[in-house]
């Protein structure tokens, strides 16, 4: 029997009844939720597991869970149905999207891709993109195996990397690898600024900078650290210093205070007071999460032919990051 539902109208209840509701109906719909690292920390709170894009991606790959609960965007609640078609995929917020998924349409990759069919593309998608686009992909990676994707490309291919201009050419200059760049990027990661990053130094001097590889490359060579945010959480329990300056999105923040709460972390600045928070990433709350699961909408569907296209990028980025 699943739970009544809720009415969000009393005073009475509280956000800790409602964690403990959805604990509740997560265990009667046989149910696993997979938070990202940049949702609302109530959302994070309640998932059985948060990370980054690759760590959920395996989280999803090898559950037993008859569904999944994904508190992310779009592109991720899509990964986890691409590996898992006989299990529920659902997503709090179906209009939860991605500017760098946007900035890829499928359709306009495969007129690209016919355009120049004499270069012969070994095309790498990173995960932060459409259904469409993975199936048009030939491996996918993330922001912590880029390098190790790149360098098991093919030598005698061309390769097109898509949609993340800024993590491309990060990972050409780590490899040497050269690749065609498609032009797309991460709104909320080109928003930090060397000069933002300049100021903030001033102000903690004695503070390492971490940032994301979406950020810019001005950004990039002012930082002591650029990785994924999987990779961040590693460098900030293993440095030595008591304040660290983040940037990414401002939702890292949360789930670094609460492994590491003997040290300080200061969001990365911007110039425009821009509050580095993806609007996409926080349309997810606590509230639709509990009503999706309850309903067991909005799910997550694709057409059999496109997921197993898609499937295969994903299998083997996964076969290659072991």
């Amino acid at each position: 029997m699943v739970s009544a539902g809720i009415n969000f109208g009393s005073p009475r209840r509280t956000r800790v009844d409602l964690a403990e509701e959805l604990q509740e109906l997560k265990r009667e719909r046989n149910a696993v939720i997979l938070a990202h690292n940049y949702q609302v920390p109530e959302l994070q709170d309640v998932a059985d597991f948060v990370g980054d894009s690759l760590g959920l991606s395996y989280q999803a790959a090898k559950t037993d869970a008859d569904v999944i609960l994904f508190c992310g965007v779009h592109f991720m609640a899509e990964t986890a149905k691409i590996i898992n078609p006989t299990k529920r995929v659902i997503l709090p917020d179906l209009d939860a999207g991605c500017s760098l998924s946007e900035a890829c349409p499928p359709e306009k990759l495969a007129q690209f891709l016919k355009k120049n069919a004499d270069k012969n593309y070994y095309v790498i998608a990173y995960i932060n993109c459409s259904a469409g686009v993975k199936a048009l992909a030939n491996v996918i990676c993330t922001s912590g195996n880029a390098d190790k994707i790149v360098r098991a490309a093919p030598p005698e291919r061309n390769i097109l990397f898509v949609p993340d201009q800024n993590l491309g050419a990060w990972v050409m200059e780590r490899t040497g690898r050269k690749m065609d760049l498609w032009q797309g990027n991460c709104y909320v990661h080109v928003e930090f600024t060397a000069r933002s990053i300049n100021r903030i130094r001033q102000q903690y001097p004695d503070a390492p900078v971490v940032a994301h590889p979406e950020c810019t490359y001005a950004v990039r060579m002012l930082a002591d650290e650029v990785c994924s945010t999987e990779k961040m959480v590693t460098f900030c329990k293993e440095s030595p210093a008591r304040e660290i300056i983040v940037v990414t999105e401002a939702g890292l923040l949360h789930r670094l205070g609460k492994e590491i709460p003997d040290k300080t972390f200061i969001p990365g600045p911007t110039d425009n007071c821009f509050c580095g928070e993806c609007r996409f990433m926080k349309m997810n709350t606590l509230e639709k999460a509990y009503d999706a699961l309850l309903n067991m909408e909005p799910e997550i569907t694709l057409a059999e032919p496109l997921r197993k296209r898609a499937e295969l990028p994903i299998r083997r980025m996964l076969e290659l990051s072991r």
